[in-house]
This record gives C-alpha cells, structure tokens and sequence, in this order.
C-alpha cells in the first residue's frame, strides 16, 4: 500500500497586501504553509503569491463589505488544501483631530465590524472541522495595538477599536474554556512598526522583525504577545500611570 501524504499547512492571512500582513505571508511560507492571501489590492496579492516558496491562494476582500468578506473567506478556506491558522491584520487608522464622521467610521467599519465579521467566520470554519483525534481545531490570530492600553486625541477612534479588538480576542478565549473545539487564539499588540499605519519611530521595528516575532508567538500557541517584545514594558507604564498624566504625555 502506498502511504497517504498529510495536507500540507494552511494559513489565511487578511490584511495581506503590505506591511505586517505581507510580511507574515513570507515568514509562513517559510514555514512550509500555504498562504490563503487576502486584501482589496488584488495584483499586490498576486504579486507576493507568486513570490512566495509555497502554493498561494487569492481573494479580494473589502471587509468592509462584511457579508461579501464572509462569503469569501469561506471560499477562499474551501479552495485551500488545509486551513489550520487564520490571522486578521487589516487596520486602518488615519488621524483625526477634526472629528470628521467619515474618517471615524471607516476606522470603526474597518477594525470592529470588518473584525468581528471575519473573526466569527474563522471561529465557525474551525468549529466544522473534523480533525485527526487529539490534534488542534485551529489557530486565530488577531492584530491589535499598544494603542489599546490608552486614549490619544486624533487617533481616538484607532486605539478604542484596538481595544476592542484586544477585549474580543479575551472573550474568544474564555469562550473556549469548557468548549467540545480546541481553537488557539493569540492576541497580538505590536508597537511602532514601520508600515502605512505607523505614527512614530520610538522602538519602531521594520515588518520583517515584526512577523518573525509574530511567527514565534504562533508555533508557541501563546495566548498574548508584544511586538517587539520591549513594548511589555510600555505596555506596563501605561496601565499604571494616573491618566492626567497620560493626558499631558500625549496631548
């Protein structure tokens, strides 16, 4: 008899058109994945798809579009050999002092709704999976923000959706607890890493530093990780700071 050979890893990363999401793709493939690429910039997919060591699968996605996103995410998944890890790193978070309502919405469409949508859908696809007995239903990994631990006047909206983000991945996780599927859920807070999103140099790693620390919190299966690890610290000085002082640090 001839030995069956096991589908290869699969991971699907949203958000994957440049910056931390691009990145990420290069270092699973590195890994041996196969790389479920989507975005709304279709040839930058293309582009990295064919770059990378492994097969590559692509989806245009505004998750913006939240039943649309769904919809294809669950194609993208069907079309892929194996989906064992799905990562969420699309974000936007344009200032705004002006507290215009356009600019504000998107940045909560984006990152809570757009979120949550492809969130739930990554929880449903590996909930219907029927693995080998004893081996793991999934990995979800969410990209947050330092951002989340405080409120800064013109990035209000982007750090409270961070937040969100953060507490939503929590609940995810002790939803867990007690439940018949074993799904790995990792909360990821980088700092200044720079990409399009980046809004200042402090201990600004570049993308590539960035997802080989992410890549190490995913095989790890941690629970929670800075980016890069020194953020802990800030992470910590923040928490236990009055925030009148937060106030001044950042006004």
């Amino acid at each position: 008899m001839t030995a069956q050979t096991a589908d290869p890893r699969g991971a699907i990363i949203i958000g994957a058109s440049s910056g931390i999401g691009a990145a990420l793709a290069r270092e699973l493939a590195a890994d041996g994945y196969e790389i479920g690429l989507a975005a709304r910039r279709t040839d930058r997919l293309k582009d990295l798809g064919a770059s990378l060591p492994t097969k590559a699968y692509v989806a245009t996605m505004d998750v913006t579009e939240t039943d649309t996103a769904r919809d294809r995410f669950r194609s993208l998944a069907d079309a892929m050999n194996s989906v064992d890890l799905v990562v969420i790193s699309a974000g936007v978070g344009d200032a705004n002092y002006d507290l215009d309502w356009e600019t504000e919405r998107r940045t909560i469409d984006v990152n809570v709704r757009g979120f949550t949508a492809l969130a739930t859908a990554a929880m449903d696809h590996f909930e219907r999976r029927s693995p080998a007995p004893g081996d793991p239903d999934g990995h979800l990994v969410g990209i947050s923000s330092v951002a989340a631990h405080f409120g800064t006047g013109g990035t209000q909206a982007y750090n409270a959706s961070k937040a969100y983000v953060s507490r939503y991945l929590e609940g995810l996780r002790s939803r867990q607890t007690g439940a018949d599927t074993n799904v790995t859920i990792t909360t990821i807070e980088p700092g200044f890493v720079d990409t399009e999103l980046s809004y200042g140099s402090f201990w600004q790693s570049s993308p590539e530093t960035a997802a080989s620390q992410i890549a190490d919190a995913i095989r790890d299966e941690r629970e929670h990780a800075y980016v890069t690890r020194r953020w802990r610290l800030v992470a910590w000085v923040l928490q236990v700071l009055p925030g009148s002082v937060l106030r001044r640090l950042f006004a």
